[in-house]
């Protein structure tokens, strides 16, 4: 099914297209950054192989990854996105 002046199909091709770029991004950010480390950088807690495996580089536990990645987070603030009349009401 075909919308406005688009060919059958090119919707899902452009959404494939869109999840293939951001792989190749990620795969690019992530990289190999060397030889991952046996205990954590910030607690000294030992890093398991399983994790050290599936994250080339890896310099930290799990615990403090989740306390990072918490920190770095950004909250929308309860802001309406999809700018409807009834958000501009108020």
């Amino acid at each position: 099914m075909a919308g406005g002046w688009t060919r059958d199909g090119a919707v899902g091709e452009q959404i494939e297209a869109s999840i293939q770029d951001e792989l190749a991004r990620l795969k690019a950010r992530q990289g190999t950054r060397g030889e991952s480390l046996t205990h954590c950088a910030e607690c000294e807690d030992p890093i398991p192989e399983r994790r050290r495996a599936a994250i080339p580089g890896v310099t930290l536990c799990v615990s403090c990854q989740q306390d990072r990645d918490g920190r770095n987070r950004v909250h929308s603030g309860g802001f309406n996105r999809r700018g409807s009349k009834d958000s501009q009401l108020k």
